[in-house]
């Protein structure tokens, strides 16, 4: 039912996060663009199908009355803060947003949202925006549309070889994971997600 559709890295300063990771695997993320009214911006590299979305502060911006997303604040150590899934063949957000609160989780309303990359046009996408819960083990969900995906444009050299999780809630998380027909490993243990990258550099394992 759901498909994985891109990873969020979570960062302070997106530049030096941008410069970090091309350092690291040979691979420069382009900049997407800002969140306008949710003070962040963010860069992205694709994995062929999938994509990695590094997000930090919008220095244009004022930070929101309701704080920015994925708990991106100026001070923050990076993290892998969750993950997103897209509708499978025949489904649909709202049919992944019902099937997920069938298993007993929250998936938050669905909005729509939109940014503008340097020099492109404007993408509009309609996610859901549900609460942090597990460290990020259970994803929201996202739908593109008409909108060319982000993975298609984005540099490419990277593989996704493994996306695990971990939680102390292993019931609830299976649960909604089933609910999804979502192949993802999870362990018990503490909350978290743990993906390995394959990059023109060797292995890269981001938590």
């Amino acid at each position: 039912m759901a498909v994985i559709d891109h990873l969020v890295y979570a960062v302070s300063d997106l530049d030096a996060s941008i410069d970090w990771f091309e350092l690291t695997t040979g691979v420069r993320p382009a900049i997407g663009g800002s969140h306008p009214n949710r003070g962040t911006r963010n860069a992205l590299a694709s994995f062929g199908d999938s994509y990695l979305e590094i997000i930090g502060p919008d220095p244009r911006q004022p930070e929101p009355e309701s704080g920015r997303p994925f708990g991106v604040v100026l001070d923050m150590e990076p993290r892998l803060v969750t993950f997103a899934v897209r509708p499978g063949r025949g489904e649909t957000i709202e049919s992944l947003a019902a099937a997920a609160a069938y298993s007993g989780s929250d998936p938050g309303d669905i909005v729509s949202m939109n940014r503008t990359p340097p020099g492109g046009d404007t993408l509009r996408w309609r996610l859901t925006l549900p609460p942090l819960t597990h460290d990020g083990v259970i994803p929201f969900l996202i739908d593109w549309g008409d909108t060319t995906h982000p993975a298609d444009t984005a540099p490419s050299g990277l593989r996704l070889e493994r996306l695990d999780g971990a939680t102390a809630d292993i019931a609830t998380v299976r649960s909604v994971l089933t609910a999804l027909a979502l192949d993802l490993p999870v362990t018990e243990g503490d909350s978290g997600l743990t993906a390995t990258i394959a990059t023109p550099q060797g292995d890269l394992v981001l938590t």
